[in-house]
């Protein structure tokens, strides 16, 4: 299923470079404000040890990793939600994304001006956040007004639609998001067509240097004026530089830095968390063994779609074996003699690390 999460924040604080490190790309990176205009996309594979452990096993001509997409979106500035710098272009683009991974300035470089003149973390998120708030609250209003006269006649799906959207707006005259509202399932189906930006969940980036710029001091400022939202530090050039490498080279850097795991494998299992993904296994013989990513909840006949929308349609039933008792089985065959395999109909809810058989008439 096509996921994609933006890389957004200021101009220049290394959103370009994060977005190279994560995708392999080589998108222009430079000390300039609004090197980027129009959004660079990437996909990254999602590495996932289970995967090739069943690969072991079957032995397949073809092995394919699940994906997620990541866009790398112009640099916001004060002023956005009312045209300044590429403001109306990059609110666009971030309407288009299903999370934000806000990258925020925590590295000193004199060749790099920082856009507002000197290092506040916790100063430029709210100049983001409160550039979306002004966005999603003209947005808001200006749908309040038209439902208005209809939503007290009580025409039902009006109704719930003028219900959610004035929940929205009390937090964001707050100056809150409105992710935090307390929406029920109808009220967010009711405004999902809007693509409100403070709706979409986010995951902050701290970009230090290689030393680590007092990123324990700015993460806990950072963390405090946050809540939940979760919060990663890495070093987006170091990054940059490590997937560069081959394997054997990029584990001594590390080594030398004292890093156990790269900081863009934190990320993407954050954003991955973040988007409340998980991953089932399908297999076709000796041919194929392929990993496919699915919102946690969705139904076999759901999932069956994301294989092949004739599946879906054509959805019999889905022959199912969790991933730890195929391991444990060795195979298939044993697996299915040891009655491992279980018979599922289209209702059933499909766990992360399910290996699928669906059966259609497809």
């Amino acid at each position: 299923m096509g996921l994609t999460a933006g890389i957004v924040g200021l101009p220049n604080v290394g959103k370009t470079t994060l977005f190279n490190a994560i995708t392999g790309s080589k998108a222009l990176v430079a000390s300039y404000p609004f090197a980027t205009i129009n959004p660079n996309v990437g996909f990254v594979d999602i590495k996932d040890e289970r995967l090739w452990r069943i690969a072991e096993i079957i032995k397949p001509e073809r092995v394919v990793p699940a994906s997620l997409s990541f866009t790398d979106i112009a640099g916001l500035v004060k002023g956005a939600s009312r045209g300044e710098g590429l403001g109306n272009q990059f609110l666009a683009h971030i309407r288009e994304v299903d999370a934000i991974c806000h990258v925020v300035r925590c590295f000193a470089d004199p060749d790099v001006a920082h856009f507002a003149g000197e290092i506040d973390p916790v100063a430029d998120i709210e100049t983001v956040n409160l550039e979306l708030i002004i966005a999603d609250l003209e947005v808001v209003e200006r749908r309040i007004q038209k439902i208005m006269k209809k939503a007290r006649l009580k025409v039902d799906d009006v109704e719930t639609e003028y219900k959610a959207l004035a929940k929205v707006a009390a937090l964001l005259r707050d100056g809150r998001r409105a992710i935090e509202a307390d929406l029920t399932p109808a009220e967010v189906a009711a405004i999902k067509q809007y693509q409100l930006l403070t709706l979409k969940p986010v995951i902050y980036v701290l970009n230090v240097d290689e030393s680590g710029f007092e990123v324990e001091r700015y993460a806990e400022e950072i963390r405090s004026s946050l809540e939940a939202a979760p919060v990663i530090a890495l070093c987006a050039q170091v990054e940059a530089e490590l997937v560069d490498l081959d394997e054997e080279s990029r584990k001594e850097f590390m080594d030398e830095l004292g890093l156990k795991e790269s900081g863009l494998q934190k990320l993407i299992r954050e954003t991955f968390n973040l988007l409340g993904l998980a991953t089932f296994f399908t297999t076709a013989g000796e041919k194929e063994v392929r990993a496919w990513i699915f919102r946690r909840g969705m139904k076999a006949r759901e999932c069956a779609g994301i294989v092949h929308t004739d599946f879906e349609k054509g959805f019999i039933r889905a022959e199912v074996i969790p991933y730890p008792d195929f391991i444990a089985c060795g195979d298939m065959q044993k697996a299915r003699e040891a009655g491992k395999i279980r018979s599922e109909g289209k209702d059933y809810r499909v766990e992360d690390g399910d290996i699928v058989l669906f059966r259609s008439n497809a």
